[in-house]
């Protein structure tokens, strides 16, 4: 078995963490799958906490902190996590973003950070982060909406987004947010360098169905990919492996309806929104 990778807990929060339930396993006599049997999850996903690319769950954390005996520690560390406008795994994508000349995207469940209204982005983030405060979303809302000057600076980046229907069928924030959110979408598409392609359910079963896959190209011509899920991502730097997310990434945009009729279907459902009532729950 392959020595454990080091890591610098000086890196990050999420570095920190990993290296303190590193030490607290090992303390305790555990292998990574006798604690993951323990909790009960996979032990690949106490490898990716111990590797601090990814933060477990809060009932995760909580029961791992009670098994380890970290008195808390790992519960002040997760909470210090939370709190982190960026978290540390999104903090690296986000330079390479910075950078970027093309951007291709693939989005299972929402409308990509950089093409997100407002509201929409607080519906989003309040969903999922609940125990935030007000100021806390609205820190978030603000970090995400100044991402997307990289938009309309001088020399944008062409940003390439191919939505997954789901996108435009779930009705986030309400019909009204769900109006604006894509009226808007629409704006940017008539903008040269934003293309938007819509991927129908219809087209069944497509390469990149684990989440959502970014690829980003920068003036010297080195690619990163980035995978994502709602509280996790990882960024791929090797070339082997960017060459495979970007074949898969050419396979599904072959499957995705041309940029015309996608917004066509993009209008139609945002007329949908428009003359529909909100469903009643029976």
């Amino acid at each position: 078995m392959p020595a454990p990778k080091d890591l610098d807990p000086s890196a990050s929060l999420s570095a920190l963490y990993g290296v303190k339930l590193r030490k607290l396993r090992i303390r305790a006599g555990l292998t990574q799958r006798q604690l993951g049997d323990k909790i009960p999850i996979a032990h690949s996903r106490i490898a990716q906490f111990e590797l601090g690319k990814e933060t477990p769950p809060e009932d995760v954390n909580t029961k791992l902190d009670t098994l380890l005996g970290a008195d808390g520690d790992l519960i002040d560390l997760w909470g210090h996590i939370r709190r982190t406008p960026i978290p540390d795994w999104a903090r690296k994508f986000m330079e390479y973003e910075a950078r970027a000349t093309a951007m291709h995207k693939y989005v299972a469940q929402a409308v990509p950070g950089l093409l997100q209204i407002e509201a929409y982005a607080r519906a989003l983030l309040r969903i999922s982060r609940p125990r935030d405060t007000d100021a806390e979303i609205q820190e978030l809302v603000t970090t995400r909406l100044e991402r997307q000057a990289i938009l309309h600076c001088g020399a944008p980046p062409l940003l390439w987004c191919v939505l997954d229907e789901a996108v435009l069928r779930r009705p986030v924030g309400g019909h009204a947010v769900m109006r604006e959110q894509l009226a808007y979408i629409l704006h940017m598409a008539w903008t040269p360098h934003v293309v938007v392609q819509v991927l129908p359910f219809r087209q069944g079963e497509h390469p990149v169905m684990g989440g959502s896959l970014t690829l980003l190209r920068s003036e010297r011509g080195s690619d990163v990919a980035y995978t994502e899920s709602s509280h996790s991502g990882e960024l791929v730097e090797t070339s082997e492996e960017v060459a495979e997310y970007a074949l898969a990434y050419d396979l599904l945009q072959a499957k995705a309806l041309p940029p015309d009729e996608s917004l066509a279907m993009v209008r139609s459902a945002m007329e949908e929104y428009s003359t529909c009532a909100p469903h009643q729950p029976t």
